[in-house]
């Protein structure tokens, strides 16, 4: 059976955080990882750092998917993110639903990462390549947890 896999990193705070995820990131390129995705966020309260530490994937030749949670967000929001990540020649991207933040009550336009997923290929056909993480158990009302890909995360 040919397995791919994938690495997920939570974006680094600090300078030293940086470090260790460059070494931790030198040392699985040796299991050759068909990607690495870089986490988003409850509500995206990651984001800068996400599209930081992707791009630095990108630039030292790996593939790198940032995630992309839809809870919370408005339809102009993604939007403004789709830009950000085409103009940071992103060709990845993790959907998702994603937590809704502490203390948040309004889950924004999206419900479900299916709803993401169709509004991401109508504005930009197939630009980008998704992949589809459902580790919220909330995939189109279904209350099991579907996963259409499964993303490996090592603690």
């Amino acid at each position: 059976m040919n397995m791919e896999i994938s690495f997920e990193f939570f974006p680094p705070k600090t300078e030293e955080g940086e470090q260790k995820l460059l070494m931790a990131r030198q040392q699985l390129a040796v299991t050759n990882p068909h990607f690495f995705s870089v986490t988003y966020g409850a509500g995206g309260t990651t984001q800068s750092g996400t599209l930081k530490t992707v791009s630095g994937i990108l630039a030292d030749g790996f593939d790198a998917a940032p995630h992309l949670s839809c809870i919370g967000a408005s339809k102009d929001s993604i939007r403004q993110v789709l830009s950000e990540f085409r103009a940071a020649n992103v060709k990845r991207i993790v959907a998702l639903r994603g937590d809704l933040p502490s203390g948040m009550v309004e889950i924004g336009e999206f419900r479900y990462a299916s709803e993401l997923v169709e509004f991401i290929r109508t504005e930009t056909g197939r630009e980008f390549w998704l992949e589809v993480a459902n580790t919220d158990s909330y995939f189109a009302g279904h209350h099991a947890n579907y996963e259409l890909y499964t993303v490996g995360q090592i603690f």
